[in-house]
C-alpha cells in the first residue's frame, strides 16, 4: 500500500489538476455561448441563399452549361475541404473528423486532394502523407468573414480551371451542447434545393436571372465554407466544456477516493504506534 505522504503528494496532484481543468471549462464555456450564437445567427442567411439559388437555377433553361459551378463532369480528382480544430481536449472530436476523412478517401478510386482547416487535420494528413494542396491554422475563435475568402477562392479556382472534378467538405455540425455530428457533404458542383410545387413561383430577377445567378452561385460557395467553419468552433467549444467537465468530475472522485485511502493508512499508522507503546509498558511492567 502507498505511503501516506505518496498519497498526499497524488491529492494535491489530483487538486491542482482539478483546478485546471475547472479554470478550461469556465472558459470554453464563455467560448461555447458566443460560438454558437454566431452559428445559429448564420444558418437563416445560408438556409436562404440555397432557396433563392434553387428558385435562380428552375429559371435555368434545359441544356444550360453557361454557370461552371453548377456543371457536372465526370470524375477524375476530388478535392476535400478538412475543417477540425486547431487544439485538443476535446474528448473524441478530433479523431471522429480525422476518422472520417481517412475512411473517406480509402473509400474513393480516384486522387484526392485536400484543404485543411486547423492543425489537427494538418497534422493528421501530414502524418499519413495525404496530398495537401493548403493549409489554414490558427484562424481563432471568431474568425471574421473576409480571413476565409482565400479558402472559397482556391476551391472555384480549382474547380472553375477543371483542376478538379468534385468538392467535398468535412466538419462538425453543431447540434446541441452535448452532440456534435461529423458531416462530409459535397460541396461542388452546387446541387440547388429541389423547390416545393406550393412554393414554386417565377420570380422577376433584374437584370435577369442567369446574371443573378453567376453572381450568387461564388457567394453561395464563399457562405457554406464560412458557415461550415463556425459549425466547427462551435462544436469544438461544446466539446472541449463536457470535456473538460467531465475531467473535473473524475478529478474530485479521484480525490475522494484517494483521501479515503489516505484516512485508512493514518488509521493504520496510528495504530501500529499505539501497539509499539502498549507493548513496549507491558515489556516494562
Amino acid at each position: 500500500m502507498a505511503t501516506i505522504r505518496e498519497v498526499k503528494r497524488r491529492i494535491r496532484s489530483v487538486k491542482n489538476t482539478a483546478k485546471i481543468t475547472k479554470a478550461m471549462e469556465m472558459v470554453a464555456a464563455s467560448k461555447m455561448r458566443r460560438a454558437q450564437e454566431r452559428c445559429i445567427a448564420a444558418r437563416p442567411y445560408s438556409d436562404k441563399m440555397r432557396h433563392v439559388l434553387a428558385h435562380l437555377a428552375a429559371q435555368r433553361q434545359e441544356g444550360d452549361e453557361t454557370q461552371p459551378l453548377l456543371m457536372h463532369r465526370p470524375v477524375g480528382h476530388i478535392e476535400l475541404v478538412h475543417i477540425t480544430p486547431d487544439r485538443g481536449l476535446c474528448g473524441g472530436l478530433n479523431a471522429n473528423l480525422n476518422r472520417g476523412l481517412a475512411s473517406f478517401m480509402l473509400e474513393q478510386k480516384v486522387p484526392v486532394t485536400t484543404i485543411a482547416i486547423g492543425r489537427k487535420g494538418r497534422d493528421f494528413m501530414v502524418r499519413y502523407g495525404c496530398d495537401m494542396k493548403a493549409e489554414f491554422v490558427q484562424l481563432g475563435d471568431q474568425p471574421p468573414f473576409l480571413d476565409t475568402l482565400p479558402i472559397s477562392h482556391i476551391v472555384i479556382e480549382d474547380y472553375c480551371n477543371g483542376e478538379i472534378d468534385m468538392v467535398y467538405i468535412s466538419y462538425a455540425h453543431f447540434i446541441s451542447t452535448m452532440v456534435q455530428k461529423p458531416v462530409m457533404r459535397q460541396l461542388l458542383p452546387v446541387e440547388p434545393a429541389v423547390i416545393p410545387k406550393a412554393e414554386n413561383v417565377d420570380y422577376i430577377y433584374e437584370p435577369h436571372a442567369e446574371a443573378v445567378l453567376g453572381g450568387l452561385l461564388p457567394r453561395f460557395v464563399e457562405m457554406e465554407i464560412y458557415h461550415a467553419i463556425l459549425e466547427s468552433i462551435a462544436s469544438e467549444q461544446s466539446a472541449r466544456m463536457v470535456a473538460m467537465k467531465n475531467a473535473t468530475e473524475s478529478a474530485n472522485e479521484l480525490i475522494g477516493d484517494l483521501t479515503l485511502m489516505y484516512n485508512k493508512a493514518r488509521q493504520e499508522a496510528i495504530t501500529t504506534e499505539l501497539l509499539d507503546i502498549t507493548g513496549g509498558v507491558s515489556a516494562l511492567t
